[in-house]
């Protein structure tokens, strides 16, 4: 039997506002760029400039063959200084949500995605427990723009977000399996930060979930206990957490190795992505199952890709992730769509060297180059590319 899809299953692209829109001055994450003492490999800078060249970017979505595109709002552009919001950059948005639906793309909102304002971060960030009503006032304030959107996004992985405040300057991969454990006190802020922007977000009427990073733990003989004692503070208790949205969205690109001392890295001779993780394209699969058996809810992938130079092996990473999940669609998985990370490629949170995205881009004259891998997804989207082959 060949694999086929629903005609209402969503495809698309995901990208997020800081990495690839540049100049996001009042971040926390900017801040963190230009300090002297960062142990960052390079600022974000320019980015992928696509706050000017979006509808470049949703152009090339469109022709590919995709139907919806992921995007974020950057709150820090919204409200650059507490309780003082931007009409302009509200309206930029609403131009960003007003190419999509013109070029016949569903927007999907992000919410919040890893960057915070620098006012909110010097004053506390999520440790603050000011924190929730200063989100929802955000939200609140950008409510106006969601009524357009399919689903919306609160806040993305929380689980990864919670795990980078206890991170050292920056320097971790964003990966449960090489990060400290997160901080109790953010994680207690984000869940009650996440369930405040659900209620809000359901007065307008639009599916809202928020994505969480499963980091596809497997346990030796013997360690399944720390297996899931080390598993709960990094993604279990955010899952948790999404009983009772809309949907629950996942994102996941590898897997760790849980011992009786804990989680390891990489097999040395495993084959590993530009970011030093295993290439293991069953990951999104597994934590589809993963998400669904917790919650109960249906599925969303909001993010899914590999960071490398070969575009090819970019095409056999999804083409596998895709079977994969098609074997759980068949065996009662309720999966709405699958978003690729990434549109472009973009700024990996200190660098631009791994490449997750399907266009490429010129640092000096920013013009687009599709790869290949875009026109393949976009025939697996229009039915005239096979997974079977």
């Amino acid at each position: 039997m060949s694999i086929t899809f629903p005609e209402s299953f969503v495809w698309g692209a995901a990208t997020a506002a800081h990495q690839i829109e540049g100049n996001n001055v009042n971040s926390d994450w900017w801040a963190r760029e230009v300090d002297p003492a960062s142990t960052l490999a390079e600022p974000s800078g320019d980015a992928a400039d696509s706050y000017h060249r979006y509808a470049d970017d949703i152009r090339l979505l469109a022709e590919s063959g995709l139907t919806a595109y992921r995007f974020s709002i950057e709150w820090a552009r919204i409200e650059p200084a507490e309780g003082r919001f931007s009409r302009a950059e509200v309206d930029h948005y609403r131009r960003m949500i007003d190419c999509c639906l013109e070029h016949g793309v569903t927007p999907l909102v992000t919410l919040h995605h890893f960057t915070s304002p620098r006012w909110f971060a010097e004053d506390g960030g999520w440790t603050d427990p000011r924190s929730v009503e200063r989100f929802a006032r955000y939200v609140e304030h950008v409510l106006p723009l969601l009524d357009r959107a399919s689903h919306v996004f609160t806040i993305n992985e929380p689980n990864i977000l919670a795990m980078m405040i206890t991170a050292a300057k920056g320097t971790e991969q964003l990966q449960a399996g090489t990060m400290h454990a997160p901080d109790p006190v953010a994680t207690e802020h984000l869940i009650a930060a996440h369930r405040r922007a659900v209620e809000l977000v359901r007065t307008v009427g639009v599916p809202v979930g928020w994505p969480v990073a499963p980091q596809q733990f497997f346990a030796d003989p013997g360690a399944e206990e720390v297996l899931r004692e080390y598993a709960y503070p990094r993604e279990t208790v955010f899952l948790e957490a999404s009983r009772g949205d809309d949907f629950v969205a996942v994102q996941a690109y590898t897997r760790t190795r849980i011992t009786v001392d804990g989680p390891l890295p990489a097999p040395e001779d495993s084959e590993k992505t530009l970011t030093g993780w295993e290439y293991y394209p069953a990951a999104i699969a597994e934590a589809a199952r993963l998400g669904h058996e917790i919650t109960g809810l249906p599925v969303l992938v909001s993010e899914n890709g590999i960071a490398t130079a070969d575009d090819a092996r970019r095409i056999d990473y999804t083409r596998d992730a895709l079977r994969a999940l098609h074997a759980e669609m068949e065996a009662g998985l309720p999966l709405l769509g699958y978003l690729h990370w990434s549109l472009l490629d973009n700024y990996e949170w200190g660098s631009f060297a791994p490449t997750f995205g399907l266009v490429a881009w010129d640092p000096e004259t920013f013009e687009r180059t599709p790869k290949p891998s875009l026109g393949w997804l976009g025939g697996v989207a229009r039915g005239t590319v096979s997974l079977d082959d």
